[in-house]
């Protein structure tokens, strides 16, 4: 009769969720493009002579994308992928906190 065992999870590097700043750097980048965005919206609003309803359309993007820039920036991971979990607990261990320390 053969004994069916888990076998060890294995975790390799790229299940790792990426560092602190890289995190930082990616979220900088996205406010600092939605930002641009937002003064391009700007300066076509009040320079570039268009009909009213496009008008609008560049003062609404002026308007409402420093909310969303700012909402973007301050998500820390959220659009990152959790890591998965599929730690096995190992039977043969006792507990960290079943431990004692014996003299």
């Amino acid at each position: 009769m053969k004994v069916w065992r888990h076998r060890p999870v294995v975790h390799s590097v790229t299940d790792a969720r990426p560092s602190l700043s890289e995190d930082i750097g990616r979220r900088e980048k996205r406010y600092l493009i939605q930002m641009s965005i937002r003064t391009i919206c700007l300066i076509l609003a009040v320079a570039v002579p268009v009909p009213w309803p496009i008008r609008l359309l560049f003062i609404a993007g002026a308007v409402f994308l420093p909310y969303v820039a700012v909402i973007g920036a301050n998500e820390r991971g959220k659009d990152l992928p959790a890591p998965a979990d599929t730690t096995v607990p190992n039977q043969n261990e006792i507990p960290r906190h079943r431990r004692e320390i014996v003299s």
